[in-house]
């Protein structure tokens, strides 16, 4: 088993390195107990054995309320719902940086006119949006910049859309499976358990992709779920698409693990009750509670589990 998780870890570090070269950012720890109830509590039927969701919560790129210059269109209309969508036309590469204070989000874009949807992970405040091009190796020179002030409808709205590294919508197969799951359930802790045992069953790691994913990779849940493989993005990203669909706030972290300082994806959900354990440690009342379906699935030990106290978050998506 030592020697399992050993190999684990390396694959693992291989399968993020990709990550550190096109995404900077600086962002602390979640402040516990400081968000409201999420809103699938209003939807729990606590005993009755039959889960509701709320109504499916979907992001989608809108041109005829974008702004922009012809090379790009920047969509803003969707930044209560917690979310910015971009297009862009461009014989070179690009990237789209989402800046709020102290805090960058830089990620690669299409550079054919496809729209990407990003989420506002950063809060209320005044956020900058710009789209650099590349002039020449790896220097980039602005294309287009914008600012806006954003108020979301509430927290949430960021963590339960779909996005570029949560890629679904209402008619794919692992929203129908959650679906399915979460019939099973009377409450959204047991709508988290029920994927939790689904993947861990379902879904084994990858460990040829983890030795050859490129950079600017980015899952596709459904496949993840066809295939019954993945690294651990893959993980995080269709857990993250399982539950959101259900209406249960989830974060994909990105962040590293000691005691190896092990880079790695894993999620983190919101829920108001008690009682419900995974990964080692118990969910806790009012806080975001880390889900780590890649080690759970393959088998790591508490070394690498612990109380999440072994956990440092760097990036949110």
């Amino acid at each position: 088993m030592k020697k399992k998780i050993q190999w684990l870890l390396l694959t693992l570090t291989l399968c993020l390195l990709w990550q550190t070269s096109d995404v900077e950012a600086k962002t602390g720890q979640d402040k516990k107990g400081t968000i409201a109830a999420g809103p699938a509590a209003k939807n729990a039927s606590a005993g009755k054995g039959h889960y509701k969701a709320p109504k499916f919560a979907g992001s989608s790129f809108h041109a005829e309320n974008a702004q922009g210059d012809g090379n790009v269109l920047l969509d803003l209309s969707g930044a209560a719902q917690g979310y910015v969508a971009v297009a862009a036309w461009s014989p070179a590469r690009l990237k789209f940086q989402v800046i709020k204070e102290d805090s960058t989000y830089t990620y690669d874009i299409y550079s054919d006119g496809t729209p990407s949807v990003f989420p506002l992970q950063s809060g209320n405040g005044l956020y900058t949006f710009r789209v650099m091009e590349n002039v020449t190796g790896s220097d980039y020179a602005q294309l287009y910049i914008a600012e806006a002030e954003v108020a979301l409808a509430d927290e949430f709205q960021p963590f339960l859309r779909p996005s570029a590294y949560v890629d679904y919508d209402k008619d794919s197969n692992c929203v129908k499976k959650a679906a399915k799951l979460a019939k099973k359930a009377s409450n959204d802790l047991e709508v988290v358990s029920q994927v939790y045992g689904y993947i861990c069953k379902a879904i084994e790691y990858d460990y040829a992709k983890a030795a050859n994913v490129q950079s600017g990779y980015l899952p596709d849940p459904d496949e993840t779920m066809e295939t019954g493989i993945g690294i651990c993005f893959d993980y995080a990203s269709l857990t993250a698409a399982m539950l959101r669909s259900q209406g249960i706030p989830t974060k994909v972290i990105f962040g590293y693990v000691s005691p190896d300082g092990l880079y790695h994806a894993w999620n983190m959900f919101y829920t108001e009750r008690t009682g419900w354990v995974t990964v080692g440690f118990k969910a806790k009342k009012k806080e975001w509670t880390r889900l780590d379906l890649t080690f759970a699935a393959n088998g790591a030990d508490s070394s690498f589990i612990g109380d999440g106290g072994n956990y440092m978050d760097a990036y949110c998506y």
